[in-house]
């Protein structure tokens, strides 16, 4: 996989930032006091745990930017599984350069990895099921469109990208209106006014008397917020009988622990903050040989 327009440029304006705030205008002072500008070497990416591979086009770029005159050299791709002692990449080149790229290669690496890693453990939770994993808005700012990389190389899917990335009525929306059945039909109505076949309509509601409401309106996508396992079947089955075409998605509170049970309801999609939120970094490294 490879970067796309939106996220080359994201990319491009994190790597300035990282840069700016870890090498300064003086440089690496530790590798020209005590090594020789002549001096080369090589390295080994690696990994130190199980999980799924993202990143490599970010840790060669990082490596190219702050040293140009080394040399990577990419053994595996994002999306690619990995275990303790799997090989990533070689570096090759002077040694001021490698160390003083050494800790935004990883930065960038094992986050994005470990983004891709959770979103791998639940999508194998659910993978012999016709459900969706979508990740959220609950990113870093700055890093969204990189995070939202991740999550594709772990096999799951986007939600919206941003605001004008598509219609969600939330309850603050609701409740802005008013609430109650009012709110939702109008909300609706309102939007398809608006953006006249353009944008697919999703609402949120969390007890079945807003998703009859919701559904009797015909949006696009009904966001189950909250709900129990035993209301979310019972959407499903009212669904399934008048509207097959509306997609349902369940979000809030979801886990590794019940993300199957959750998906065993029968709803289209799982949407999951805490795949971008409160993925921890995978444990990457850089072995050198001097020699």
């Amino acid at each position: 996989m490879l970067f796309n327009t939106f996220e080359d440029k994201a990319f491009t304006q994190l790597l300035e930032m990282a840069i700016a705030e870890d090498i300064d205008s003086s440089g690496d002072l530790t590798s020209k006091a005590t090594l020789p500008a002549d001096l080369k070497g090589k390295a080994t990416l690696v990994g130190r745990t199980d999980g799924v591979l993202s990143g490599i086009e970010a840790g060669e770029r990082v490596l190219r930017k702050i040293a140009p005159e080394a040399e990577w050299f990419s053994l595996m791709e994002d999306g690619d599984p990995l275990k303790h002692g799997s090989l990533i990449a070689k570096i090759q080149g002077p040694m001021r350069g490698i160390l003083s790229a050494e800790r935004i290669i990883l930065n960038f690496m094992q986050r994005l990895s470990g983004i891709a890693t959770l979103s791998a453990k639940f999508v194998a939770k659910v993978h012999d099921l016709p459900v969706k994993i979508l990740d959220t808005r609950k990113t870093t700012p700055g890093w969204r469109y990189l995070d939202k990389y991740a999550v594709r190389c772990g096999g799951g899917h986007n939600h919206r990208m941003n605001l004008s990335d598509g219609i969600l009525i939330k309850d603050n929306h609701l409740a802005a209106l008013g609430g109650g059945p009012v709110a939702i039909r109008q909300s609706i109505l309102l939007s398809r006014q608006y953006f006249p076949g353009t944008w697919d309509i999703e609402i949120e509601v969390d007890n079945l008397e807003m998703f009859d409401c919701a559904l009797q309106s015909s949006p696009t996508i009904i966001l189950l917020d909250n709900m129990s396992n035993e209301d979310m079947k019972a959407a499903v089955q009212r669904k399934n009988a008048i509207a097959h075409d509306v997609l349902l998605e369940a979000s809030g509170g979801i886990t590794i622990a019940n993300v199957r049970e959750v998906a065993l309801t029968g709803v289209d999609r799982i949407s999951i903050g805490a795949i971008t939120h409160s993925a921890p970094a995978l444990d990457l490294a850089l072995d050198y040989n001097f020699s």
